[in-house]
């Protein structure tokens, strides 16, 4: 045979790392490399008897009739789990082959050339990690169950604990000394702290294993915070603390799961009185419009968060004081719990705490969208003016009186938190070139604290360049130089409101 084809071989597949061999017209091998050899056990010379259209096994398998395919028609084969009788007669595992065959002309000769793609790893691989999955399937199933059980094993006895201490601390108050029903009191308060706790650990196992139902219902998130903070009122008069509420609108349609809510609201409230020794708890809601978002704000003077702990405050089991004797007893499961329960919904919940000072958390809530778009009070035609002289209200209130509400405050009066609670559109500065300063201020003030970002309109007499620039650049959406008319005035209402 001519030498030539063979040294093309050996310099186009010596350094190739899979195994190949070539076939001449014959059948018979007459290349292959060094990862033939490591992987069938040959070398050249051993196969010079050898012919591919003599082997048993070839022929067994059907895998001839597709090389002699290629050697017939000039074309590629792929040949999965290949194998020969020179692989069969070695005493080894049999590798999984997956073999590409296709044809190569040289010096007028055909040759064939198989290439052989180890895939035994591989599927070795994937039936490990099909079995790793099998066996996490079955792991998941024994912990829902387990769940289940300790669910029904812990929680029913306990329940019936609380029920019958219940009932006995009640009938028995008149006929024991105090002593002996603080007894009663301490076997309820810890049955029931047992109680909180076990829940809790079992819904948030629940919530990390992506099981926990969700039960949607249309609500009232106004109705909800009443009913969890009437039943924390007691608790917080102990300590002579007052929960003040303030609601935006008195009723803020939902859609949720109303035992998520309640366990986040009831939750966050029972902090705010836990942590507070002395001082407010403030809870506010109210709607984001532009986001559709309802929003709940709860404000306390307690002993507050160091900013250390601040990025570890949501994780489970987790408290800035981890110590048995601490002041302040918890599972740490809570607020991981709240903040799961509000994301499941849609919803977020943030912190903002200073250590010694107190903590404000806020959450919010996808609002109702089928209900709340035809029941909220739109404010398009709603305007809040603040008039340094009362000289000018008359006027705009002329003005608008066909198509705009408007009401006024004194710059003396103004209040950012009166300003959050209404359902204004637009605010409208009229300003006296004498409070110039001032009104820069209130500007100021509205823009960076107004929770709707809604767009200010100041009116003056001020033609200085400069001072307007300032109103823009505190936050000013439009000047109105005076005097101007009607229609100045509508179409600086229409400009800020695009």
């Amino acid at each position: 045979m001519n030498d030539q084809p063979v040294k093309y071989f050996n310099q186009l597949y010596d350094s190739i790392h899979f195994p190949i061999h070539v076939l001449n017209e014959e059948g018979k091998i007459v290349y292959v490399n060094q990862a033939f050899i490591y992987q069938w056990g040959y070398k050249l010379a051993e196969l010079s008897e050898y012919s591919v259209f003599n082997d048993h096994e070839l022929k067994r398998s059907g895998i001839l009739q597709n090389i002699q395919k290629v050697y017939d028609k000039k074309t590629y084969a792929f040949i999965n789990n290949y194998s020969d009788s020179l692989l069969k007669s070695k005493d080894i595992t049999l590798p999984v082959l997956r073999t590409k065959v296709f044809p190569v002309t040289l010096s007028g000769s055909l040759f064939v050339v198989l290439f052989h793609i180890d895939l035994t790893e591989m599927i070795l691989a994937e039936k490990e990690i099909l079995k790793a999955k099998d066996a996490t399937s079955e792991a998941e199933r024994l912990k829902n169950t387990f769940l289940n059980v300790l669910s029904h094993e812990l929680r029913t006895p306990l329940n019936i604990i609380l029920g019958y201490a219940s009932i006995i601390k009640d009938s028995m108050r008149d006929k024991l000394n105090s002593e002996d029903m603080v007894y009663f009191d301490n076997l309820y308060s810890g049955s029931e702290r047992l109680f909180n706790s076990i829940t809790q650990m079992l819904e948030f196992a629940q919530i990390e294993a992506g099981n926990y139902k969700l039960n949607i219902e249309r609500t009232d998130l106004v109705g909800i915070i009443k009913s969890c903070v009437a039943s924390i009122r007691e608790s917080a008069f102990e300590k002579n603390l007052d929960i003040k509420l303030s609601f935006i609108r008195q009723s803020i349609l939902v859609d949720v799961d109303i035992q998520c809510v309640e366990n986040t609201i009831t939750n966050l409230v029972n902090n705010a009185v836990k942590f507070t020794r002395q001082g407010f708890i403030e809870i506010e809601a109210g709607i984001l419009d532009e986001r559709e978002l309802a929003y709940c704000k709860i404000k306390d003077s307690g002993v507050g968060i160091s900013s250390d702990y601040l990025d570890h405050l949501f994780q489970p089991f987790s408290q800035e004081d981890l110590g048995i004797g601490r002041d302040y007893e918890g599972n740490g499961l809570g607020l991981a719990l709240a903040k799961r329960y509000l994301e499941k919904l849609g919803g977020s919940l943030l912190v903002d705490s200073l250590k010694g000072v107190g903590s404000t958390f806020t959450f919010t809530l996808p609002l109702s969208q089928s209900s709340n778009r035809g029941e909220r009070f739109d404010p398009s035609n709603k305007i809040f003016m603040l008039d340094d002289s009362y000289e000018s209200f008359d006027l705009i209130k002329a003005f608008l009186k066909d198509s705009y509400q408007v009401e006024s405050r004194s710059f003396r009066d103004f209040n950012i938190d009166e300003l959050n609670r209404n359902d204004f559109k637009i605010i409208l500065l009229d300003v006296n070139q004498l409070h110039y300063e001032q009104s820069l201020l209130i500007v100021k003030d509205i823009n960076k604290n107004d929770i709707y970002k809604r767009p200010i309109i100041v009116s003056s007499t001020e033609s200085s360049d400069e001072r307007i620039k300032n109103y823009y650049t505190y936050g000013a959406k439009k000047f109105l130089l005076k005097p101007f008319s009607k229609s100045d005035l509508v179409k600086a209402l229409e400009f800020c409101l695009k």
